[in-house]
Parts: structure tokens; C-alpha cells; sequence
């Protein structure tokens, strides 16, 4: 089950939602892992918000776009059902899209997506371990929200 928790204004983000919803059980299923056993929360924040999780949990001066706790680590997750906590900044959300020149939808469903690979273990801190994930995003990603989705205002 996914819970969204919006802890500060969607800024329209919410229309997204049945979106978030498609992605978390698309990728639970591509693991073969039961969307409605598997637990995760989606926390909206703002930008001052994560800059004080992110300095406070990870020791960086800065907000981030997203921040993920992911409940176990490893050969755990394997025998537990809840996988964590995704917080996404949303001004992160906006202001990316713009900057990539692609859709917000793209955007949001691309960091959920990345919050949620973590989750399920996977890590980009070496090149080889990047390609992995960033493949992987791509693979799962890509059918549902282009890459060319061109960027538009809420």
C-alpha cells in the first residue's frame, strides 16, 4: 500500500497521484512483490523542509530533490513488507522540469520512481552501480511518462 502525505501546499502535484499509484504497483510487480502487502510513504515537502532533513539525516548544508529512508537494507527486504519513506521537495519538482525541459509529470514520476528503487535496494554510488539504477529507472519509467514529454506549467 502506498500512503501519499502532503506536508506542505501539492502546488497541484496531487493530479499525479493515480500516476504514483500505477508506478509503485508496476514496479513492485517487475520484482514480484504485492503492492498491497509491500508499505511505502510518499511525503511532499517543501524546499526548507528537506534542506533540514537532508543536513540533519545526511550531513549536507542544501535541500535535495529527494530523500528516501528505506525501512531495511539488503537481504532483509526481501523477508519484510515495509519498504520505507520517499520524501520528494517540490519545488525540486518545478524547477528541475523546467531545467531539463521536460514534462513535470516526468519529473515527479521520475523521482518517485528513483525514491522507490532505493527502497528496493539499489544505489548509484559507483558508476557501475548508476548504470544499474538509471537503466533500470528508464525501463520502467519510459512507457508510461516519454522522456519528450515537453515541459508545461500547472
Amino acid at each position: 500500500m502506498l500512503t501519499i502525505v502532503e506536508m506542505c501546499d501539492a502546488n497541484g502535484l496531487n493530479q499525479y497521484y493515480p500516476l504514483v499509484e500505477t508506478i509503485y504497483k508496476n514496479v513492485l510487480d517487475h520484482f514480484d512483490k504485492d503492492d498491497h502487502t509491500m508499505e511505502c510513504s510518499l511525503i511532499l515537502v517543501d524546499e526548507t523542509t528537506m534542506h533540514h532533513y537532508n543536513l540533519q539525516y545526511r550531513n549536507m548544508d542544501r535541500p535535495t530533490d529527494v530523500l528516501t529512508f528505506a525501512a531495511l537494507e539488503g537481504e532483509q527486504l526481501a523477508d519484510e513488507n515495509e519498504l520505507g519513506d520517499i520524501f520528494i521537495n517540490t519545488k525540486a519538482v518545478f524547477d528541475q522540469a523546467q531545467s531539463y525541459q521536460h514534462s513535470i509529470r516526468r519529473e515527479f514520476a521520475f523521482l518517485f520512481i528513483h525514491g522507490l528503487l532505493h527502497t528496493l535496494g539499489y544505489d548509484h554510488m559507483n558508476p557501475h552501480d548508476e548504470a544499474i539504477m538509471f537503466a533500470l529507472q528508464d525501463e520502467l519509467l519510459d512507457p508510461l511518462v516519454p522522456k519528450d514529454e515537453p515541459y508545461q506549467k500547472i
